[in-house]
């Protein structure tokens, strides 16, 4: 790596290090459990969610070590290089075509790499705990549509990156922070109704009890709600989940079919005002805003590291390694501001979602319900949830619902 980026390098991997070494402590040692959680689960119940959590941390602190030190490795050793110069002298007719065949020699290796640590966290550990109904050919087929969009969208995104270094030299990393904070806006808008319903089915929930509940709620929040669809979540899982998705047009309330069939009248309130409430509070557009924000620093901090391996006449296909690392590395040590951002939502979301329904216990039988069956770690580590946790902990949910009470 080139001497001239080493001060943005060397903190960067030194946080990342020492996040990823507390983060595996953590998960090997997560010390004491809080009584709180003992008294109001029993120790049981924490014990089955901490064995139960272990596994799916595991595979994701391994996964982010593995392809960090596979890219450093490959930028460190000189391979990448070498690599590089082949797809070059192999294309020198089409410089294009170079980038594309590097970038997809590079998503392969990743994609290898990151192949059982997906297959073991959403498949294995699933139908270990009983909560994966999907077959193992289902499952792939899941994986190769995922994989499909990725190496698609990826590509998309590798072309539009080189055009901007060739056709805007000095301010490439504006263009890429404005065609990124374009996609997200795009992805927010089209996610709902062209990518999501490629894995699971969408319909209008047709109760006229919950039909009733919706209405009323938006009533008393001062929203149009255009839509409120059930997912048919049961054909993967037995765990129960609700979202909010889409911008303008597209704005919608999804719930898991679980949800509906194992949960009751008042829970099912609780989750629909829950849904409302991050967009009473704007939760969407904050996050887009916040995203696009981010977006910028990453490029201006892409545009120190990458200017050491650019001339005005020679832009190497090694330059998507080395932008994969960057991302990959900041995007890990980011994570604490990241999710505070969101745990904040969701307590703001919480909180209101009570003001709306004027229900705290059936808030607080909700987040019990759905942390036993999801089998939670009611007790996490205070690091691994200040790292990690985009939603707090089912704790910290109950005592700020009943904040709102006191």
């Amino acid at each position: 790596m080139k001497t001239r980026s080493t001060m943005i390098w060397m903190p960067l991997m030194s946080f990342a290090l020492l996040f990823s070494l507390l983060y595996l402590w953590y998960v090997l040692f997560p010390g004491p459990i809080r009584p709180e959680a003992i008294q109001l689960f029993g120790l049981d119940q924490v014990q089955q969610g901490q064995d139960y959590s272990k596994g799916t941390r595991m595979s994701y602190i391994l996964s982010f070590m593995v392809q960090a030190l596979f890219l450093i490795g490959f930028l460190a050793s000189g391979r990448a290089s070498s690599l590089s110069q082949w797809c070059e002298q192999r294309n020198q007719n089409n410089p294009w075509r170079g980038y594309i065949v590097f970038y997809l020699i590079i998503w392969v290796i990743l994609a290898l790499i990151r192949l059982p640590f997906a297959f073991f966290s959403s498949f294995y550990w699933q139908h270990l705990w009983e909560f994966s109904t999907q077959s193992l050919g289902s499952w792939g087929v899941d994986y190769l549509k995922q994989s499909l969009l990725d190496i698609a969208l990826g590509g998309v995104g590798v072309i539009l990156l080189f055009l901007a270094f060739h056709t805007w030299p000095r301010i490439w990393w504006i263009i890429c922070g404005v065609f990124f904070s374009l996609w997200l806006v795009m992805q927010s808008i089209l996610w709902p109704i062209l990518i999501a319903p490629m894995f699971n089915h969408f319909q209008p929930i047709e109760d006229p009890i919950i039909t009733e509940m919706v209405y009323e709620l938006a009533d008393k929040a001062n929203l149009e709600i255009k839509e409120i669809q059930v997912m048919d979540a049961s054909r993967r899982t037995t765990k129960a989940n609700a979202y909010f998705a889409g911008v303008g047009g597209t704005k919608r309330i999804v719930l898991y079919d679980n949800l509906l069939n194992q949960y009751s009248l008042a829970e099912i309130k609780a989750v629909i005002a829950h849904e409302m409430a991050h967009w009473q509070k704007g939760h969407i557009a904050k996050g887009l805003t916040l995203g696009i924000l981010g977006s910028f620093l990453v490029w201006g901090g892409a545009y120190l590291i990458l200017r050491a391996y650019i001339s005005k006449y020679h832009v190497p296909p090694l330059i998507w390694a080395v932008l994969l690392l960057f991302v990959l590395l900041t995007n890990f040590v980011s994570a604490p501001l990241q999710n505070s951002i969101s745990r904040q939502m969701e307590i703001e979301a919480d909180q209101s979602a009570v003001l709306l329904t004027g229900d705290p216990s059936a808030a607080i039988h909700l987040q019990t319900n759905l942390a036993l069956k999801n089998r939670s770690d009611l007790s996490p580590p205070r690091f691994v949830e200040w790292l990690s946790y985009t939603h707090p902990s089912v704790l910290t949910r109950i005592e700020k619902i009943r904040e709102v009470t006191e």
